[in-house]
């Protein structure tokens, strides 16, 4: 008797959990019915489009960190090639024919890659179960919302025991691929009379080092560019595309005016790179003589710049998605800010303050704390002191660079 033949895409569209279908740069490929009903949405305007554009934070709220969270989680599942199971999320939905109202919305999301015959990720499930209901049937019951949110975290914690798995060690492809992200990475030197310290930690994972890179670049008068970035994947596959986009970055931040219009042209060059979708960087020049800093990001963690009076300001006001990302070319966003003697400029990869299960603003607080309890010591006793504090006892999971300048 001959096996019954099976319609895998009508049983994806029947599916009673709403799934979304993203490329490893997150763009949605498919959706079925249930995330359409749950969102109100039609198809033809969610496929083919970038995940946050679709699906925005809402941009009234200036504690929204729906989308942040949903990015950090999505990279994770790109970078190890395992399930990824988030904490109850609030993200907040438009209304179809309402532009601009945001309601009230809880999700239980579970991220899933889908991995082709080299092991790669080709595709990333993005399975989401809406629990709006039941928040509010406990609320109106005079349930504890704080006790609600530690139950279904808790579960989610559960959840994520059981998907997560070891990978195995492949020390001689670390020792490799670590002696040639040592070679490729530029050794400290002066920059200039100001004071800076760099480094690049490990992770404790075989599988997980080398995609992490820093890069200063001399520019005309008293300026100098200064990037950190991110490629997605490990070993040495990874430090072979972070060297191709270190260079390539420092040679079009000689040749264009500016971070944006240089990570522009990054962009257009990592679609060309096998392995660079996805990648994250972040790049400000800094004018000591004008006393201004110009920056842009493209999806990294915003820099943190730590002022005399101890307080601590994170640069997040032109970051954009990583490279690669949108399908189609869109100007990249700039800012600048100014700043006085004896400012701090930090520079950093996710692996100092990322971690799982832990939503990235708990990260960026621990962050500036330890700046502010440190101000006043030297770039290489602070960068001592960050590490030393911020990287968990056993090691992290991710690689990190650091670079931190003072103004």
């Amino acid at each position: 008797m001959s096996e019954p033949r099976i319609d895998y895409a009508a049983v994806f569209q029947d599916l009673p959990g709403a799934v979304l279908l993203l490329t490893p740069q997150f763009v949605i490929v498919d959706v079925n019915e249930a995330l359409l009903r749950v969102s109100g949405r039609e198809r033809e305007h969610l496929v083919g489009r970038y995940l946050i554009d679709v699906f925005p934070d809402n941009p009234g709220d200036p504690e929204a960190t729906g989308s942040r969270n949903l990015l950090a989680s999505l990279r994770r599942v790109v970078s190890t090639g395992t399930t990824d199971t988030m904490a109850l999320q609030r993200y907040d939905v438009e209304p179809p024919g309402r532009p601009g109202v945001f309601e009230e919305r809880y999700w239980s999301p579970v991220n899933a890659p889908v991995l082709g015959p080299d092991g790669k990720v080709q595709l990333v499930i993005h399975r989401v179960e809406e629990v709006t209901e039941l928040i509010r049937a406990r609320r109106e019951a005079g349930g504890n919302r704080e006790r609600l949110e530690a139950e279904l975290y808790t579960r989610a914690q559960e959840l994520q025991a059981v998907n997560e798995r070891l990978r195995a060690a492949h020390a001689r492809e670390r020792q490799v691929a670590l002696a040639l992200q040592d070679a490729m990475l530029p050794a400290p030197r002066p920059v200039g009379h100001h004071r800076a310290a760099v480094r690049y930690q490990p992770a404790v994972g075989a599988l997980n080092v080398c995609g992490d890179w820093y890069a200063l670049d001399d520019l005309p008068g008293d300026r100098m560019a200064v990037a950190v970035g991110d490629v997605v994947g490990h070993g040495l596959a990874a430090a072979c595309v972070m060297g191709q986009l270190r260079s390539a970055l420092s040679a079009a931040t000689l040749v264009v005016g500016g971070p944006a219009r240089a990570l522009e042209v990054l962009g257009r060059y990592a679609g060309s790179v096998d392995g660079a979708e996805s990648t994250t960087a972040v790049q400000v020049v800094i004018d000591w003589a004008a006393h201004t800093l110009t920056y842009s990001s493209a999806g990294h963690p915003p820099p943190a710049l730590l002022r005399p009076g101890g307080s601590v300001e994170f640069l997040d006001r032109a970051t954009d998605p990583p490279l690669g990302a949108r399908p189609d070319h869109v100007a990249r966003p700039e800012a600048h800010t100014p700043f006085t003697d004896g400012t701090v400029l930090v520079l950093y990869t996710d692996g100092l303050i990322e971690r799982r299960r832990e939503d990235i603003d708990v990260g960026l607080a621990r962050l500036a704390d330890s700046l502010t309890r440190h101000q006043g010591a030297a770039p290489e006793a602070l960068a001592d002191a960050l590490l030393s504090e911020l990287i968990p006892p056993g090691g992290a999971t991710d690689d990190t660079a650091l670079v931190i300048i003072r103004l």
